[in-house]
């Protein structure tokens, strides 16, 4: 399945088809399943798509350059993109709030949060605004 690119945005061409990976998946699968389920069939799919990823990615988080935690976040793509899923009924803005702060802890640009938990996939394009 392919989800139409939009030029104006960063990386377009790569969260396209990333959200036609989830496309395909949640057409098969449909809702209902817990998170992980949707993390396995998603890395499936990256690996017939030939998509470069790394899975629930732990990366230090620092305060005053002292580390106070470590934050995982369910993948990186192509070294470019942070990639959070929920498997909720709606999204919600603590959701929302976290895969933000994923993208900062990160050091990233550019994220989705991708809700396979409704009838339709939902999905976020994030923004770091502080790169």
């Amino acid at each position: 399945m392919i989800y139409e690119k939009k030029e104006e945005y960063k990386y377009s061409e790569i969260t396209a088809r990333i959200i036609g990976c989830a496309m395909k998946i949640h057409n098969e699968l449909g809702p209902g399943f817990p998170e992980y389920i949707y993390q396995r069939a998603l890395e499936i799919e990256f690996r017939n798509e030939s998509i470069k990823n790394e899975r629930e990615k732990e990366h230090p988080v620092y305060y005053l350059k002292e580390l106070v935690g470590k934050r995982r976040v369910d993948f990186v793509v192509e070294e470019k993109i942070m990639l959070e899923l929920k498997a909720v009924d709606m999204l919600n803005n603590l959701s929302l709030s976290r895969s933000i702060n994923y993208l900062k802890a990160f050091n990233l640009e550019i994220g989705l949060l991708i809700n396979f938990g409704g009838a339709k996939l939902e999905f976020k394009r994030l923004i770091n605004n502080k790169m």
